[in-house]
């Protein structure tokens, strides 16, 4: 019976290992663990008070034969010479220890073993453990925080419960996790060197982790003097001529723009409960291969939603089409994110460019011609969009989009679209894009949409 048991274990353990998914890369689904923890919780002091009951039982049966031995003891002979003091010691001896030492070999544990076996299923291994010690490293580089500001959890807008007694542990693994990226130095920059992120790397990383923190912005009073709010129609398309709605300028080379109330709150919760359980590790495009993998550099998960799944992503796609004038059809699918702990994606470009693979060449509809980004959440601190080229930053607001194009009208790629997305420093971030690709594009115009000299 043990070697089953046991052999139940580890067929769990091996089930949990293949089935990890990587929890740290996903704030969303790492909700679902705290309802995990919390029926464990549950499941525990169901144990104890089950441990407690059992020892009760055994204290009320001791005390009673603590008094009965007491007295029996000072006259031997007297105690048993009553008939039934007799047979009461028989049947103790022969009945009533052997149902006392059942009890106490009872294993109370069992249901909470069983449990915790069970949902043991969905617990986070070492990778996740790693990989949320690399994000707050990541978040103490870019925010440029200091020890104890993360392990006593004052950070922007945020509350802690469990402040002081972070410390010492934060700065132990702080530390372990420091001696082995000093260790992995060199192959780093093996692998760095092998993906094309020569000497020019790190002057982007210091760039782009500057206007994370909202430094070093390339905005002008002129140059804002020339950003507008108004209200927008698309040439008087019909489905705004009597509701225009709110657009406002970002940035005026390469154009960038919001569009504020976009998107209902009731449409981002149904989008997000479409997308929850799909939610895979977010790829990359390697530009050696061409092919999709994961990367150190993008934290978050994704899941893909096609306009047939339900009507509130078709009705997001058609308001896309409306807005920007882009025939969607040729599109790709809607992505929704949501990044983990630190999310980010580093500086990268939408559009494929010349001197990789065709990473768009099984789609048959040209180069993503532009990019819309729908953010579905506020995030109380971080997770801004940076533009590195051009030093742009925008921030996350909820019910809102920006736009913008990666190609010039010549179908050549515009360098300046260089963007990243900034680690979520506090909060749960989730976004949505809808790549739009060039077929389709031919005929329509840009209206309102591009750069004026």
């Amino acid at each position: 019976m043990a070697v089953c048991w046991w052999l139940l274990i580890h067929c769990v353990l091996v089930t949990s290992s293949s089935a990890h998914n990587d929890f740290f890369t996903s704030i969303g689904q790492m909700t679902d663990l705290l309802f995990t923890e919390k029926d464990l919780v549950t499941s525990l002091k169901d144990y104890i008070r089950a441990e407690e009951n059992k020892l009760e039982q055994i204290k009320r049966w001791a005390d009673k034969l603590d008094v009965l031995s007491v007295a029996a003891t000072q006259d031997p002979e007297g105690f048993l010479g009553h008939p039934v003091n007799a047979f009461k010691l028989m049947k103790r001896l022969n009945t009533e220890w052997g149902e006392l030492e059942s009890l106490v070999l009872t294993d109370m544990s069992d249901v909470f073993i069983s449990n915790l076996t069970i949902q043991r299923q969905h617990f986070p291994n070492d990778d996740d453990q790693t990989g949320a010690a690399k994000a707050l490293m990541r978040l103490q580089d870019t925010y440029q925080l200091d020890t104890n500001t993360i392990s006593t959890g004052e950070l922007p807008d945020a509350t802690h419960q469990r402040a002081n007694g972070n410390l010492k542990y934060f700065e132990y693994q702080l530390a372990k996790q420091k001696k082995v990226e000093e260790e992995e130095g060199a192959e780093g920059r093996q692998k760095r060197e092998a993906k094309g992120q020569h000497d020019d790397y790190l002057p982007e990383r210091k760039k782009y982790e500057k206007l994370c923190r909202g430094e070093g912005i390339r905005m002008t009073p002129r140059r804002q003097s020339r950003l507008f709010c108004r209200y927008y129609d698309n040439n008087r398309h019909p489905r705004y001529v009597i509701g225009p709605v709110k657009q406002e300028d970002e940035w005026d080379r390469p154009l960038i723009v919001r569009f504020h109330n976009i998107v209902s709150d009731k449409e981002l919760e149904k989008v997000k409960e479409l997308a929850k359980p799909r939610l895979r590790r977010a790829t990359v495009h390697d530009p050696q291969t061409g092919k999709l993998t994961t990367a150190h550099y993008r934290v978050s998960k994704s899941a893909w939603l096609g306009a047939y799944e339900h009507p509130v992503v078709d009705t997001i796609n058609q308001r896309i089409e409306d807005i920007t004038g882009l025939d969607v059809t040729t599109a790709e699918d809607l992505q929704v994110a949501n990044y983990g702990v630190g999310g980010q994606y580093e500086p990268h470009f939408d559009f494929g460019r010349k001197d990789e693979p065709d990473a768009f060449e099984e789609l048959g509809t040209g180069n993503r011609i532009a990019t819309w980004l729908l953010y579905m959440s506020d995030v109380q601190a971080g997770g801004a969009t940076v533009f590195t080229d051009v030093r742009a930053a925008v921030w996350p607001k909820k019910g809102t989009a920006v736009f913008w194009y990666n190609l010039y009208p010549s179908g050549e790629g515009d360098y300046r679209t260089r963007h990243a997305a900034c680690p979520v420093l506090v909060g749960n971030k989730w976004v949505s894009n809808k790549w739009i690709h060039e077929r389709g594009q031919e005929f329509r115009r840009r209206c309102g949409l591009q750069e004026t000299d």
